[in-house]
């Protein structure tokens, strides 16, 4: 009895996230976009550079990011979208995700000068 309820509970845990609203990205190679979100709740992809890796689009919407807060801006956090990943800008270093409701995983971090580096390339003090 108690295998089938086990059973029964991952179906109907694997039939609910089938359901889940999943947003993905445009996979077009090779361009980095600025996404913005509308009120209707949709988004829009600007694009903002062609760039040969994820890593050179990330510096693209940081360095973007950084211009608008040195022309007053507030906005500490950024989405981008680079060849079906999402991703996040903030001040704590840039995530990636294959959907907007997905996980994120950390694809670069903030050194203590504020640059950005890939996770653990970094001596450790």
């Amino acid at each position: 009895m108690h295998a089938k309820t086990l059973i029964a509970a991952a179906a109907a845990a694997l039939s609910l996230t089938a359901c889940a609203k999943r947003t993905e990205p445009p996979g077009d190679p090779g361009i980095c976009y600025h996404v913005v979100f509308q009120k209707d709740g949709g988004l829009k992809y600007n694009k903002l550079v062609n760039a040969p890796s994820l890593e050179v689009c990330a510096a693209n919407l940081e360095a973007m990011r950084v211009r608008f807060l040195t022309l007053g801006g507030s906005q500490q956090e950024l989405v981008g979208a680079y060849q079906a990943n999402f991703l996040f800008i903030d001040r704590y270093g840039i995530s990636t995700s294959t959907s907007m409701e997905g996980p994120r995983y950390t694809a670069l971090v903030r050194t203590g000068d504020g640059r950005l580096a890939i996770p653990g390339a970094m001596p450790q003090q």
